[in-house]
């Protein structure tokens, strides 16, 4: 199965911005980690502060799963949104922190409702729960 991990604005900044809440892991750390536990699969990752590169990724169609954090685009983004319910594989969107303990316009997510499931306040191991959920 080819899995791809998407992320979205200021998620490159994993393991050095604000480590009190995202961890002090980066995600290209983490995702070595998450390669070696998940072999016979493809793991792909793609990161991009800019919205429509974050569409165009998406529409490739080259994946059998997507897990997507779309960073603060979760909120606002219906671009993605509408992205994301043309997409007819399996989706979980992942927030590292829990959104619903955060500033009351991250309580919403634009997002959620063109994925198959959410997954927030799990850290950085809401990706690993993710691609669980696709090949248990």
């Amino acid at each position: 199965m080819k899995v791809l991990i998407v992320n979205g604005p200021n998620l490159n900044l994993l393991g050095t911005r604000e480590p009190e809440i995202y961890g002090t892991v980066s995600m290209e750390d983490y995702l070595e980690k998450l390669k070696s536990e998940f072999m016979p699969h493809e793991l792909h990752y793609y990161q991009s502060n800019i919205e429509g590169e974050l569409i165009n990724r998406l529409q490739e169609d080259d994946f059998d799963a997507l897990v997507i954090n779309p960073g603060a685009f979760t909120h606002y983004s219906y671009a993605i949104a509408d992205c994301l319910k043309n997409i007819r594989k399996p989706a979980v969107e992942v927030h590292i922190s829990n959104i619903y303990k955060r500033e009351e316009f991250r309580q919403k997510s634009v997002t959620a409702a063109n994925t198959d499931a959410v997954l927030s306040g799990f850290g950085m191991d809401g990706y690993r729960l993710a691609i669980l959920s696709f090949t248990s």
